[in-house]
């Protein structure tokens, strides 16, 4: 399965932030959208970066909740890695593993399209093993 996929069953619909918009707003985003990361973007729908609770979590333990009055820029991870959609769910798998990371933004030509989480990952994964006990039980049965 691809991200292509992916993307056609849940839809390309993204909760986004400014680089200046202040971490109490991105917090009370999290919570209002039950989601755990938001992606920042500029103007242009391109990817400036991405913050996740952790993120907020790690820079709060650091500096306090001082850093609820900065802008999002001060506390996001600028290096996002991202996927495109003709990256499989292996490869998707494979990226969040070694980056230990729960979000991927789905680009096209420089421009934002998606975000996968582990949970749609997960999702799939549990999906194709099924189909695959399905077509084992049947291959057996026919047999």
């Amino acid at each position: 399965m691809t991200v292509a996929a992916m993307l056609a069953a849940k839809g390309g619909s993204v909760i986004t932030a400014s680089p200046g918009e202040l971490v109490s707003k991105i917090v009370e985003r999290l919570a209002e959208n039950k989601i755990g990361a938001i992606v920042v973007t500029d103007d242009k729908d391109a990817v400036c970066g991405i913050v996740s609770e952790r993120d907020i979590v790690r820079d709060i333990a650091r500096s306090g909740s001082s850093i609820l009055g900065q802008p999002v820029s001060k506390c996001m991870t600028a290096n996002v890695i991202s996927c495109a959609e003709e990256d499989t769910i292996d490869q998707v798998m494979a990226h969040m593993t070694k980056g230990r990371f729960r979000h991927l933004p789905v680009q096209k030509d420089g421009r934002l399209i998606g975000i996968i989480s582990i949970g749609d990952v997960v999702k799939r994964k549990i999906e194709q093993a099924e189909r695959d006990a399905e077509d084992l039980r049947n291959y057996i049965a026919a047999g």
